[in-house]
């Protein structure tokens, strides 16, 4: 769903860029001012995770493959403001370092994947969450929100892309929803797995009212995590599919794919390859380990330097 640079016109750009750094600026103030500090290793992971795991395209029907963007995931794990964060960050390295989504476009990405989908998403998981208890509600709240959150941040794409004249909305609302209403399947499944995981073995994370762990500041959680994340994108994104997402599978087929722009700026490690590797797989899984490497560093030096040190580790979490 990323959206590149020639699809959106200059209102909207302007307009999205306009909200993105809104809601980010928001964000960044929400996670210094809420944000246990014990909890400053997680925000690293998520963004770890969540880039290995963008990387992993899954086929879906009619020639389409789709991904992961978690933000539900991360809110359920680390609250909206610290999901916001977490996506920005991982957006902007995708951008800048492997070309992927425009910079012009980065407003419009940060705010559909960052924004909508974590916020939104987040507000759905809650909503479901009050009506089942117990693990069964967590999982369930959870995969439906994040099945809403895809379908809800492919629409707001949708409406940019009309705005833009770039196609019609009534040519691309269905043809943008039901391919990712299927894509949300996939989103639906993997977010549950890992809430169901998390919930196991740190429950004090997806739980209301589970005690923290005295003491815990989850670095050594972080670390096995991360080393997950780098296992990810060095030995599996090689091998994930290759088929188009599904805006470029939609833009494909209404005609306007012609519209992308080459990258305004040059990106080191362009289309996930790394310069110098002639292997393609091992271009790859060594260009994605580097990224995932950078977005876990990102985030947890920014969520560092926003958490004061003195904030007490019993402060109140994510909400």
């Amino acid at each position: 769903m990323h959206i590149p640079d020639g699809f959106l016109d200059a209102k909207t750009v302007v307009a999205t860029g306009a909200l993105a750094t809104g809601g980010l600026g928001f964000a960044l103030r929400q996670v210094g001012a809420r944000l246990p500090r014990r909890r400053v290793p997680l925000m690293g992971l998520a963004a770890a995770f969540v880039f290995a795991a963008q990387m992993l395209n899954f086929p879906v029907a009619g020639g389409t493959s789709g991904h992961l963007v978690g933000g539900v995931l991360t809110a359920v794990l680390l609250g909206p403001s610290a999901a916001v964060v977490v996506l920005s960050a991982v957006l902007i390295v995708q951008c800048f370092l492997f070309a992927d989504g425009g910079v012009l476009a980065l407003g419009a990405n940060i705010f559909n994947m960052a924004i909508v989908n974590s916020v939104a998403g987040y507000g759905i998981y809650r909503a479901v969450r009050r009506l089942f208890g117990g693990l069964r509600g967590l999982v369930l709240a959870s995969a439906f929100a994040a099945w809403c959150a895809t379908v809800l941040a492919a629409v707001c794409c949708t409406g940019q892309l009309a705005s833009s004249g770039t196609v019609a909305w009534v040519v691309a609302f269905p043809a943008m929803a039901n391919v990712h209403m299927l894509i949300g399947l996939g989103e639906a499944l993997i977010t549950a797995l890992v809430i169901a995981g998390v919930a196991r073995a740190r429950p004090e994370l997806v739980e209301e009212g589970a005690p923290p762990r005295v003491g815990e500041r989850y670095v050594e959680f972080a670390g096995f995590g991360v080393l997950v994340a780098l296992g990810l994108a060095l030995l599996v994104a090689p091998h994930a599919s290759s088929l188009p997402d599904g805006l470029e599978k939609v833009a494909a087929a209404l005609g306007f794919e012609h519209k992308a722009a080459q990258p305004l700026v040059a990106a080191p490690f362009g289309d996930y390859h790394l310069p110098g590797v002639k292997s393609a797989v091992w271009a790859t899984a060594w260009a994605g380990a580097i990224g995932t490497v950078v977005v876990f560093a990102l985030a947890w030096l920014l969520a560092r330097s926003l958490v004061p040190k003195s904030r007490d580790d019993a402060a109140p979490p994510r909400r």
